[in-house]
C-alpha cells in the first residue's frame, strides 16, 4: 500500500478496514468511539437475551457511530471536512439521544 493508503485503510489479517477520519476533533472522536464501544456491547448482550429487537437497535447504533466516524459511508477522503465533521456532529446528536452518555449499560 502507498503512504496515502497506509493513512485510509488498517490491514488486519489480510482485511482491509477503513481508518477513522483524521480531521474529526478529539472530543467527537472520543465520543463516537465511546458509543461504538456501547453499542457493541449492547448487541452482545441483546444477543445473549435472544431480544431481536434490542439487537436490531443496537446495531443500528454501531451502524451510526461507524457512519460518524467516517468508517462507513461515503469515503471520508473525497467530501469536504465541513461536510463530514456536520454528519459526524448529526450521527453523535443522534446517538446521544438513542443513548445518553450517562445512561446505565443495558442488563446482561
Amino acid at each position: 500500500m502507498s503512504a496515502v493508503d497506509d493513512e485510509r485503510w488498517l490491514v488486519v489479517d489480510g482485511r482491509r478496514w477503513r481508518r477513522t477520519d483524521p480531521s474529526l476533533p478529539e472530543d467527537l472522536r472520543a465520543a463516537l468511539t465511546s458509543h461504538l464501544g456501547r453499542a457493541r456491547s449492547a448487541v452482545g448482550a441483546a444477543g445473549r437475551r435472544h431480544d431481536d429487537d434490542a439487537v436490531a437497535a443496537a446495531r443500528r447504533r454501531v451502524g451510526l457511530a461507524k457512519h460518524g466516524l467516517g468508517e462507513r459511508g461515503p469515503r471520508w477522503w473525497d467530501r469536504p471536512e465541513a461536510e463530514r465533521l456536520a454528519d459526524a456532529r448529526r450521527a453523535l446528536d443522534e446517538l446521544d439521544a438513542l443513548a445518553p452518555p450517562d445512561a446505565p449499560a443495558s442488563p446482561r
